[in-house]
């Protein structure tokens, strides 16, 4: 594989850190990211596909540290560099802590039609057995495939094709740590050969010249009170993500709370605990119906890291009036 040669096809790949960069620290104790991404390039051996690529190093972080604006200079970034006619598609080393959240938040900025992928490793670089290598030989496959075009950004991990809408980290140290939230695989990848085989299409993307930081995700648990939701209004949030009961459900108290933030003009989303399934105001006594009676807006099939990605880009790229549209085109 060369890293790079003029005039041919190249797969960008754009380094940032995580796990998939980090080696063992004997003096902090601790897994640290800091190999390069020529470093993890160097690792491929004969896993390495037959492709050309241009690297790109943006950040050697662990993912816990990648915050929203580092993310969304990142999803810009990429949009950028794929502008260029040589490049093909577009791989991501990203920590797995919030892969899920800075892939979901590229989808939505990017507006390139060519294959994005983000990957990373439950195994540290220096381990014997480390994972970082199949998967990011796996990931620059997927990213060179003409198949994988118009699929917006993907998720590549343990041999998985995701789509980044979906895609989420169901466990803290297996080697398949990532899946669609009960909605399938859009394909794998099997031996370097990528097969494809569900398509996913009419998700919005957002013309997107700013970000709106000031979102907060809260979980309720059983007895929640307005205490919580009403601090975050106290601190300044322009929108609040609410982690709600079963199909989109709270108390009486939480529900009072949101109708009077409404009224001065702040956002609630409405997305479920659970891991799967969509929200619905079906219920009365503080449920559903009675959210959706004060105003707030249901976020469909999404959880609440991806409805807060989704509101941070709203709140500061649209009017407020087209925020509830948006959200109801992840209702299918």
């Amino acid at each position: 594989m060369n890293t790079e040669e003029a005039g041919t096809k190249k797969v960008l790949v754009v380094s940032t850190g995580g796990t998939i960069a980090s080696r063992y620290d004997p003096v902090a104790k601790a897994l640290m990211s800091v190999a390069t991404g020529a470093e993890l390039l160097s690792t491929l051996g004969p896993l390495a596909p037959a492709v050309d690529v241009l690297l790109e190093e943006f950040s050697n972080l662990g993912s816990n540290r990648t915050d929203l604006e580092t993310s969304f200079r990142l999803a810009c970034y990429i949009d950028e560099l794929l502008k260029d006619d040589t490049i093909c598609g577009c791989v991501v080393t990203h920590g797995t802590d919030t892969l899920e959240e800075s892939a979901f938040l590229a989808n939505l900025v990017i507006s390139s039609s060519k294959p994005v992928v983000f990957t990373g490793a439950q195994r540290g670089a220096d381990q014997p057995d480390a994972d970082g290598p199949r998967n990011l030989a796996d990931a620059i496959a997927v990213a060179a495939s003409a198949d994988a075009a118009n699929l917006g950004t993907l998720v590549v991990f343990a041999g998985k094709v995701l789509s980044a809408i979906d895609a989420t980290k169901v466990h803290t140290s297996r080697l398949a740590a990532y899946d669609s939230s009960g909605l399938g695989l859009l394909g794998e990848v099997d031996h370097g050969a990528v097969l494809i085989t569900r398509r996913l299409s009419g998700y919005p993307a957002i013309k997107a010249q700013h970000l709106e930081t000031r979102v907060d995700l809260i979980t309720l648990a059983m007895g929640a009170d307005e205490r919580l939701y009403e601090a975050a209004v106290a601190s300044g949030a322009r929108g609040i993500v609410l982690e709600t009961f079963g199909r989109g459900n709270a108390t009486p108290e939480v529900v009072a709370a949101v109708r009077r933030a409404t009224q001065k003009g702040l956002v609630t989303i409405v997305t479920s605990r659970c891991p799967q399934g969509r929200v619905l105001p079906l219920y009365g006594d503080g449920g559903g119906r009675d959210l959706e009676e004060a105003g707030a807006i249901f976020a469909g099939r999404l959880k609440g890291p991806k409805a807060r990605i989704l509101l941070c880009l709203a709140l500061a790229n649209m009017a407020e009036q087209e925020i509830a549209a948006l959200f109801a085109q992840f209702g299918r």
